[in-house]
Order: C-alpha cells, then structure tokens, then sequence
C-alpha cells in the first residue's frame, strides 16, 4: 500500500516509512508451523493505528490459509527441505505474495520435527527473511502453552469462569495443558500421538516410532517395519493409547504404567476440571472434520479418545481452532517508547533484536524482597518457555510494585542476576523491561552497586506479555527515549483480537 491520506489521517506500508510519523501502519506476515506430522502456513494482513506513543491493532485479515501437507522426511528420518521449499512456494504463489512482500512473521518448529537433524536447514529455508522473521524452535513445554492459547482453551477458561483441559494430539506426542482463569497452571506431554505406527496403502508398517514399539509389545502385538497391521490389531493399539492418554490428563500416568512416556513431569494440579478442548491433527477427525485415511491411527485414535473421555465423565467442547491451534496467525507488530529513565551500558549496545519477552510473577508486594524467590520466579518462567539453553538475550517484564528503596532495589538486582546466570553466559546482556518508571534506577543499580560484568539493558514505561519478541532501537538523540518493537504471536484464538476475517 502506497502513502496516502484518508481523513487526515496518513496509511502506508512500513517498507521505508518511518513508524514516528504515521497514523496507521499496514503489515504483510505469515506465520509457518513445521510439526512431526504436518505441515501449513498462513498469511495475515494487520492494520495498527497509533494510540498515544504506540501502535495498537484495530483489524486483523487472514488473507489465506494453506492445504495442511504431511511433513515430508527422507529415508534417513531427516526432514526432506526441497520438497517443503516447493510447498512453500505453492502456498506464496496460491497466496498472491513473494517472500519480499512480507514484512514480518513467525516460523514455528514443533513436536518431533524440532528434533530432527536438519531441524537449523529448515529454519533457513527462511533465511533471506531472517531479519523479519521470529524463529521458534518450540520443545515439549512451550508447544503444550501455545496449543492452549491457540486452541482457545486458554481465553474459555476466562470466559466460562471454569477450568479447562486442553489436550493437543498430535503426530507424535500429546500435549495436556490446564488452563484456570486466563493462565496455563500446569502441563504434560506424553509420547502418544497417531504417527508413532504409519502404513502404506497395504497396511503394511512404513514407520514405527520407539513409542509405538513400545505399545505393540505391551499388547504383544508383533510388530516391525513391513509386516501387515491388521484393523483388529490398530483397533487395540488406539484403545490402549487413549486410556493412557486419559490416564495422563488425570494425573494418573504413572499409576498407569505410561510414565516412561511422559515428556514433562506429570500433571500436579489439584482441582478439578471437567470441560476439556481437544486440538492437533487428531482433533479433525474427533470434530467430524475429516475422515480420510492417511496412513496412520488419527481415526481409530480420535473415536477411542472420544470414547474414554465420555466414560470418564469429561465434557469435550469445541475449540476456536484444531489442527492449527499452534500456528501463529500473524506475528503482530506495536511499537512503543520506553520513558526517559532508562538506563543501557555501554552506550552502542543497541539495538537488539528479536528478543524472546519473559513476564514472571515477580513476587514484589511486600516491603521485603527476597532475592531467591525473584530467582525462582525468573528460572521458572525460563524454564516455562524453553529459553535456558538457546543462546541468546531474554527480556524480562519487570511489574515494579512498591518503593524503589536501596535495600528493595538490591535484593530485587541479585535475584534477577541469580535468575538470569544461565542466559548470561558468554557475555550475554541482562535486559529488563518494566511498566513503571524505576528502569534507570535498576540499570544503575545493576551496573555502578552490583558492577555487573555483562552489558545492561533497563527500560520502562511499557506493557509485555508472554509470547512477545522485542526489538529495542538506538537512544532518540532528541529525547533519550528508546522506541520499542513489539512482536507479539497473536494466536487465532486471541480474545483481544475477536474471531479473524477471513478473506476468499
């Protein structure tokens, strides 16, 4: 979209524009999901509109959705990159946009796909657009949270005031998240999914996953690689992984005898939970969605889940999106300016890009702050979002509560430093980002009291969530601001946003 004004008011498109200067800003992104068992993309148009000193999202438009295509591997369980680089084009060309069309997005690696060999070439399919691009190579516990947003089981449990269970089932795992007023309290994952036994077209076994080994022998089911699987034999096999599956969404896998296949510590939650979503590629079939064969368990699967779950007393409800539920919609840009208290050191450290946001809950309301429980609080929520060992800057969301004395100000830094210490190697900033107007104060504290060895990075004056990535710019000579890029997932569920329009 060209520059032009409407109503006074200035539109573009934000390749080069200034985003100081321009009422509405109008971006292109695409959002790629890159899962053990399929694969799909989808392409957004979003409209922001300035409010005060930042952009919010007044319209989103989803202007096309890809086919879903089976993720292709090669004989040596690698991910087959040529055959996803010509679905990717298909999808470009079906979607009426060339790579340099996009201003930004979001490529999510998910399920057993994140642990292929080859998993760094997939990412670079992308690489000419790495610099709009948010990479998420999403594990176990990060995957379970996104399926819970992008399902909307999250933003139901706000709105129906109960708890909801949602449970993603996927190609090769299934992900089991508890969702209680607006937040994910607890999750799992178990390695039971419909691709873990694959067959061709004369049901004989073209792939045989350890997981799908391992329940063909606890039924002693004699199973390998090119022999036949009967329908009576798949029919067992399904049965047994969806009692096992419900054995794991009730806290009950180790009792079970299935807590060698948890990927996540078993659920602790202790309340109790009836309503329960069901999302992945499973969850077609289970919603009459689709029936086609491909291959694999995903029927047989679906009709014994939905089975166990009725005896078992569960309500299986509807969810705003199935198998898409983790793939990111768009990846939505604000821009925001960080106050005057900021403090960076040294002074070219910025910019700094593509920031992963984490937003713990920092325990800061009593008069006391007690620096190991700010450490705990900062390991856990790293933890949450698989970002101890990825080798680059996290941001922290700091919500300051209270005075900002020496005594609060100093057991608040050797927390946030204790918690950091393992994103902080090899040099690595600590970069804070607050919504009150202690950030200079923190930095300094940081940098002159605690003579931090890394670079410091303390900005204010903003509001982060989880799921956010940050872009911080150069100091505004003008006035010693910082702007802020925002790049928040918005998934397709996301209350906020309301249902997304779908353009044909």
């Amino acid at each position: 979209m060209s520059a032009s004004e409407q109503g006074g008011r200035v539109f573009f498109s934000n390749r080069g524009r200034s985003l100081a200067v321009e009422d509405v800003i109008v971006l292109t992104s695409v959002g790629v999901d890159i899962g053990s068992s399929t694969t799909h993309l989808a392409f957004s148009r979003i409209q922001l509109e300035r409010l005060d000193s930042r952009y919010v999202v007044s319209e989103r438009e989803v202007i096309h959705r890809s086919q879903i295509m089976l993720t292709p591997y090669l004989d040596d369980e690698s991910i087959d990159a040529v055959a996803l680089q010509a679905f990717f084009d298909r999808e470009y060309a079906a979607a009426g946009l060339s790579h340099a069309a996009i201003d930004t997005g979001a490529l999510v690696l998910t399920g057993v796909a994140v642990r292929r060999r080859n998993a760094r070439a997939i990412a670079d399919l992308f690489a000419d657009q790495a610099g709009k691009m948010v990479a998420v190579s999403a594990g176990d516990s990060l995957e379970t949270i996104m399926a819970a947003y992008g399902s909307g089981a999250v933003a139901r449990s706000i709105r129906e005031r109960r708890p909801v269970i949602n449970v993603d089932i996927g190609g090769g795992t299934s992900k089991i998240a508890v969702c209680v007023d607006g937040e994910v309290v607890d999750r799992s994952a178990i390695d039971i999914g419909a691709r873990i036994i694959s067959t061709d077209e004369d049901n004989r076994v073209v792939r045989l996953e350890p997981a799908g080994r391992w329940f063909a022998g606890r039924l002693g089911i004699a199973l390998d690689i090119g022999q036949v699987l009967s329908l009576a034999d798949a029919t067992r096999l399904a049965e047994r992984m969806a009692e096992d599956l419900l054995s794991a969404v009730r806290g009950r896998a180790g009792k079970a005898g299935v807590g060698s296949l948890l990927r996540l510590e078993e659920l602790s939650w202790k309340g109790s939970a009836r309503e329960m979503t069901i999302s992945g590629g499973v969850s077609e079939y289970l919603y009459g969605h689709e029936s086609r064969g491909f291959g694999d368990l995903g029927l047989l699967l679906a009709r014994a889940f939905r089975a166990a779950a009725d005896r078992h007393g569960f309500r299986i409800a509807v969810p705003d999106e199935g198998i898409r539920a983790t793939v990111i919609g768009a990846s939505q840009y604000t821009t925001q300016l960080s106050g005057g208290t900021i403090f960076v050191a040294p002074d070219d450290l910025l910019p700094l890009r593509n920031l992963p946001v984490i937003a713990p809950d920092l325990p800061l309301a009593g008069d006391l702050i007690d620096p190991d429980a700010v450490a705990g609080a900062i390991a856990n929520a790293l933890r949450r979002m698989e970002l101890l060992e990825t080798g680059q800057p996290v941001a922290v969301f700091v919500r300051w509560r209270g005075q900002a004395s020496f005594a609060r100000l100093d057991a608040f830094c050797r927390g946030v430093v204790a918690g950091l210490a393992p994103v902080l190697a090899d040099g690595r900033p600590v970069v804070l980002a607050g919504d009150s107007d202690v950030g200079g104060l923190i930095g300094i504290h940081l940098r002159e009291e605690l003579a931090s060895p890394v670079p410091v990075v303390s900005v204010d004056g903003l509001d982060l969530k989880p799921f956010d990535f940050i872009d911080i710019g150069e100091i505004l000579p003008a006035s010693g601001a910082v702007p802020v890029v925002i790049k928040s997932l918005v998934f397709p569920a996301d209350a906020s946003l309301g249902r997304p329009k779908v353009l044909r």
